[in-house]
């Protein structure tokens, strides 16, 4: 089998953007030319990659597989191509930074805003993603610095741990008003909102019910916390959710409450072991982690943070 990577560089685009017309603008080629590179790579790997129904391409199972795997190597190839750039227009180097959706809609982009206004050539390479995937990108050597929610999943990371209280936060006409905190007590029964089972704020929001003898009632399962606000936005109940997601927001329909005993996120800043920052990761890291660290109500270094829980 000999796959070629414009091959695995065109089904990379139709998965991220959903259709052969959308890969064919984002690679600079024809429609028959995706087309056919699709086709020459399902003939080599001799596997169906996608269904056609009524014009449209349905990933299979196989190709959701691959694609995971084929990630990481296009976007390489991209920092390879993006590094020679720079390299070509004399810029001192590139910030490559990565962090997870809750950050990426209001923190980052201040962030490297803030970063950016004594850099007037600073390139920059920044990427929203699920945490897992930005540990393996870190990892890999595509981003320098990454942000992700705990757990960490490798021993080849170096992270700093920075703890948050979420806010109670319920829709602008509830009764809930009323109160300066909420407890289990007052949101018995309440519908929630919330991340899915293995995310660590559904399961300590669960054990907080638990152990008060308190009705917790989830109605609606979601895996943003974009998506948490827009449904409370809606009227359809209470969500436990983080400071960033909450302050860089600027609709109205909702209100935020402290709950007590706190619902506790933990987030991380990495970067690879045995692998030098250059000087502007250096610099935005030391940043970026003291902004953070504003928001924080407790940070630690090392394996001692990896056994919050």
């Amino acid at each position: 089998m000999s796959l070629r990577f414009r091959q695995l560089q065109a089904f990379h685009a139709i998965m991220e953007t959903g259709t052969v017309t959308g890969a064919a603008s984002v690679l600079g080629i024809s429609q028959p030319g995706i087309s056919n590179l699709l086709s020459q790579l399902e003939r080599e790997a001799r596997i169906p990659l996608f269904e056609r129904n009524k014009g449209r391409l349905l990933p299979t199972p196989e190709a959701e597989l691959l694609y995971r795997e084929v990630d990481t190597v296009v976007r390489g190839l991209d920092h390879v191509a993006q590094a020679v750039s720079d390299l070509q227009n004399k810029h001192p180097g590139q910030l490559q930074v990565a962090a997870p959706h809750m950050l990426s809609f209001g923190f980052m982009p201040q962030e490297i805003a803030k970063f950016a206004q004594s850099r007037p050539n600073l390139s920059v390479s920044f990427q929203s993603q699920y945490s897992s995937k930005i540990q393996e990108w870190v990892i890999s050597g595509l981003f320098e610095i990454g942000v992700v929610e705990m757990p960490i999943l490798h021993d080849t990371l170096n992270y700093q741990v920075f703890q948050f209280e979420t806010l109670a936060t319920f829709p602008e006409n509830s009764p809930l008003a009323a109160y300066d905190i909420l407890t289990p007590e007052l949101l018995e029964n309440e519908p929630f909102i919330v991340m899915g089972p293995e995310h660590q704020t559904h399961r300590r929001t669960r054990d907080i019910f638990q152990a008060a003898g308190r009705v917790w009632r989830t109605q609606i399962h979601t895996h943003l916390s974009e998506n948490l606000l827009s449904f409370v936005k809606q009227g359809l109940g209470v969500a436990m959710i983080d400071p960033f997601t909450v302050k860089f927001d600027s609709e109205t329909g909702y209100l935020t409450r402290p709950f007590e005993p706190a619902v506790t996120l933990d987030l991380a800043v990495i970067t690879a072991k045995g692998r030098p920052l250059s000087s502007i990761a250096q610099e935005f890291l030391a940043q970026m982690t003291q902004s953070i660290a504003t928001h924080a109500t407790h940070s630690d270094t090392g394996a001692a943070a990896s056994c919050s829980g």
